[in-house]
């Protein structure tokens, strides 16, 4: 390996561990090992090679090469072009249309570099203030509004079916959706010239989606998720089950034990156990579904529904300002997850007054119209901000769960320095019940694993 490059490769493991890949030191010297035999001429290869060696997981591999591409960029400075005589937006539009209908991938390429530098730089590139940005220059530059332009580029004139020509579209929309993607990894690579790479790294690569905040999750993030429940739930299923079979082996039986041994000799080589059997437990879920919390409330609830098979019974209920039981819903809500809140909030009654929280008088209406829905074998996760909106808490309600209850678990979705804020009761509610963050779906599935009883 040539000098600098063990300290690039450090820094870029780094990068890697800071937005959540568990890169350790094996993996470092499996990928150091990988660059000394693949060399630094193809960088695709080399891409694929640190990839093999640094990638263990799932869905990361998008983080991956956003800090790839920062940490062993394509160029370094402005694009060639750019140094010569520099284009106009309508020319640039235009070669653009040309690429996307040839589908030139190398054109294209150099054509995100070019627009970054002529459309994304603001302020002085060198200063403090200065940098580049893909959001401005795919906002001036509108790639979008090219695609009847590109469309009617690759009929050539000629009448198409209507299948054909609906893939024609969407082929071209996948080709605009990747220069936008170029864009982006050019801004990402500009701007890192100028603040730093660490810097950018931290803050302008997404993070994966099991590291994506549920309150600030936008609409294909959301999707994202949704589309992560079943994988998860199998993975939690195979825990929980792990756990069960642990759980369910008791204290030694000596006398059966002496009894094995007879034939080892009278070594104990195989000790016998008195198993348990316990009954499977019963799961309560109780729901904020107001504002952003909902989103986070439907993905939990889709994704316990999704390990119905572990438990014997699972009852959901949701409030906003009423409650009301959605166990049907959810049930036939796995099917289309996207619009299940939305078929809440229209087909139970969850909204009596201003559509804002009202924990107290949820809890109370809980508690008084299905007493029968807690037993000794319940165990409850309410899933909720806590925010009352100045309202009682109503600890009563929460105690008296607590009482009738197995366990009780609250999973809260903002960050726990927020909770002793505004009108944020989590603090209180927390002196009854054991309160746990839960922002995204990395912490939510450690939390059911270890929370869920076997």
């Amino acid at each position: 390996m040539t000098g600098g490059l063990p300290e690039r490769l450090a820094e870029f493991v780094k990068a890697l561990r800071a937005q959540g890949i568990p890169a350790g030191p094996s993996e470092t010297v499996d990928a150091a090992a990988a660059l000394e035999v693949l060399g630094l001429d193809d960088r695709a290869l080399v891409r694929e090679g640190l990839a093999a060696a640094l990638v263990r997981r799932g869905g990361q591999r998008a983080v991956f090469d956003a800090a790839f591409d920062l940490y062993f960029p394509a160029g370094v400075g402005a694009p060639e072009r750019a140094r010569e005589e520099p284009s106009t937006l309508e020319e640039l539009r235009e070669e653009l249309a040309a690429a996307l209908a040839d589908g030139d991938r190398q054109a294209l390429s150099q054509l995100a570099g070019l627009a970054v530098d002529l459309l994304g730089q603001y302020g002085s590139a060198s200063g403090p203030g200065g940098g580049f940005s893909a959001h401005q220059t795919l906002e001036r530059l509108q790639p979008q509004t090219l695609i009847a332009r590109v469309l009617a580029a690759v009929r050539g004139g000629g009448a198409r079916g209507e299948f054909t020509d609906r893939l024609d579209r969407d082929e071209i929309r996948r080709r605009v959706e990747g220069f936008r993607g170029q864009v982006r990894t050019e801004a990402r690579r500009r701007a890192a010239e100028v603040r730093g790479r660490e810097r950018v790294a931290k803050h302008a690569i997404a993070p994966s989606p099991d590291r994506v905040d549920f309150l600030i999750a936008s609409r294909t993030q959301l999707a994202e998720l949704r589309r992560t429940i079943q994988p998860l739930s199998r993975k939690l299923a195979t825990r929980l089950a792990a756990r069960r079979r642990r759980m369910t082996r008791g204290q030694i039986d000596l006398r059966r034990t002496l009894r094995r041994s007879l034939s080892t000799g009278g070594v104990p080589l195989r000790p016998a156990y008195r198993h348990r059997r316990p009954g499977r437990p019963e799961i309560v879920l109780l729901c904020d579904l107001s504002g952003s919390v909902a989103g986070f409330a439907n993905f939990t609830m889709l994704l316990v529904q999704a390990l119905r098979d572990q438990f014997s019974k699972i009852r959901v209920f949701a409030f906003v300002d009423s409650t009301d039981e959605v166990t049907h819903l959810v049930t036939t809500g796995a099917a289309d997850p996207e619009h299940l809140g939305a078929r809440m909030l229209s087909e139970a009654a969850l909204v009596r007054w201003d559509g804002h929280s009202d924990y107290g008088g949820s809890l109370r209406q809980f508690t008084q119209n299905w007493p029968d829905a807690i037993g000794p074998r319940t165990s409850v996760l309410i899933l909720g901000d806590a925010r009352t909106n100045g309202g009682d808490p109503n600890l009563d309600a929460v105690r008296a769960i607590k009482a009738r209850a197995r366990h009780v678990h609250w999973l809260n979705p903002e960050r726990r320095s927020l909770w002793s804020t505004g009108d944020s009761a989590a603090l209180e509610y927390a002196e009854v019940v054991e309160m746990h963050e839960c922002r995204t779906v990395q912490q939510l599935g450690t939390l059911v694993t270890r929370l869920l009883p076997v």
